[in-house]
């Protein structure tokens, strides 16, 4: 039997669930061959798997379609039919396995959480040298609440609850007695530990990890791309922006989402801000989505004296339709007076929070046309804006 995992320590098999057919991905083919960056998404378990010192070897239960996809497997690994359901492919995989001892340690994971980092192995083997079996867990970040009809009902503790993922680690012995259980009882479960529990034996669990994230639908290729830095599945599209409005006496001046006091305010159809205009211009340009005057005409009544925070909050918005983010934006203001320097921290934390990006990706500059044209006679100001962002491919 194959051990390249130094004594005293028991050897490390892997088992890679590929059989599903993913039709809720809608990708056209399945799911797990699908590209995530250069490779598909079940390369990538494959390769960390392959790549781990302490494994030894491994089960891909796959069907000939996704292995003629694969360029071969690594050394040591064998295949086996995928089942109707997870747990006979599981069971089919140890199957064929029967050569190796019940010591054995045994770590099975969906092809469909691409993120496996070899911390997270290393965790799951620590664990699995004093338990029987052990599952990497996280927090549960949201308000639970109970749902009837599409209506919310109490909310649930979610200080007791965890998310369950993969690979989840068994000593092979005790993942084919509880197989064994369950297929005498017919009790279904949707992964190991549940079968493992239902024999009364104990599950430790360890931290998991936010890049296991699972491949369900087509947005979760966007996460998993910006979880994995695969930008390679994202496009850069950048747009500029630019505005002017007239200076006129006895009216507040709102620029960069910041009210400054000055003897002269800004004239328009809404509050005015100049540079709010120029940056969501940048930012539908960016979309290739028009302007802002498509979206909030100067005739429509219901945008006078409206704050153009709502105007930028809605080209974000837009952004996030697409499944896309913003990266950067630059402002540039153009004005001989007030002096903008004394007001950019505020400008660039107002910009952060109506754009939901942190602070580091927001731009704000100051300039003078040294007293030449409009801007230099302080009959107006200008604003001009640039946006980077990252938009998923067609």
């Amino acid at each position: 039997m194959p051990d390249s995992v130094p004594s005293p320590f028991p050897p490390v098999i892997a088992v890679l669930l590929a059989g599903g057919t993913g039709h809720r991905a809608g990708f056209g083919r399945p799911k797990q061959l699908e590209l995530l960056g250069d490779k598909p998404v079940l390369q990538w378990s494959l390769d960390a798997f392959a790549a781990h010192p302490a494994i030894s070897g491994g089960v891909l239960v796959a069907n000939a379609d996704v292995m003629a996809a694969l360029d071969g497997l690594p050394n040591g690994w064998k295949t086996a039919e995928p089942g109707i359901e997870r747990q006979q492919s599981v069971d089919h995989a140890l199957q064929s396995l029967s050569d190796w001892s019940d010591e054995t340690l045994v770590l099975v994971h969906d092809a469909a959480r691409p993120g496996l980092t070899a911390a997270t192995i290393d965790r799951l083997l620590a664990a699995l040298s004093s338990a029987e079996a052990v599952i990497p867990t996280l927090p549960v970040p949201d308000t639970l609440v109970r749902q009837d009809a599409g209506e919310a009902g109490d909310t649930v503790d979610r200080g007791a609850l965890a998310r369950v993922q993969t690979p989840q680690g068994f000593r092979l012995g005790t993942l084919r007695r509880a197989h064994a259980a369950a297929a005498a009882t017919g009790a279904p479960a949707t992964d190991d530990a549940q079968l493992v529990r239902q024999m009364g034996v104990p599950v430790q669990t360890v931290p998991g990890d936010a890049r296991l994230h699972k491949l369900t639908y087509a947005e979760d290729m966007t996460i998993l791309a910006g979880l994995l830095g695969q930008d390679r599945m994202m496009r850069t599209a950048v747009g500029m922006g630019y505005d002017v409005h007239r200076l006129v006496p006895d009216k507040p001046l709102w620029i960069g989402g910041v009210e400054i006091q000055h003897s002269h305010g800004l004239e328009g159809h809404s509050d005015a801000d100049v540079a709010l205009h120029a940056l969501t211009d940048a930012i539908l340009g960016a979309l290739a989505d028009g302007d802002i005057g498509d979206h909030f005409p100067p005739s429509d009544p219901q945008w006078r004296g409206a704050a153009s925070h709502r105007f930028l909050a809605f080209a974000a918005d837009r952004v996030a339709a697409r499944g896309g983010r913003i990266e950067h934006v630059d402002l540039t203001i153009i004005a001989e007076a007030p002096k903008i320097g004394p007001h950019r921290p505020a400008m660039r934390a107002r910009l952060s929070e109506i754009l939901a990006i942190p602070l580091d990706r927001v731009s704000v500059k100051a300039t003078t046309t040294e007293r030449l044209g409009f801007t230099g006679r302080r009959e107006g100001i200008a604003a001009q804006a640039v946006a980077t962002l990252k938009l998923p491919e067609n």
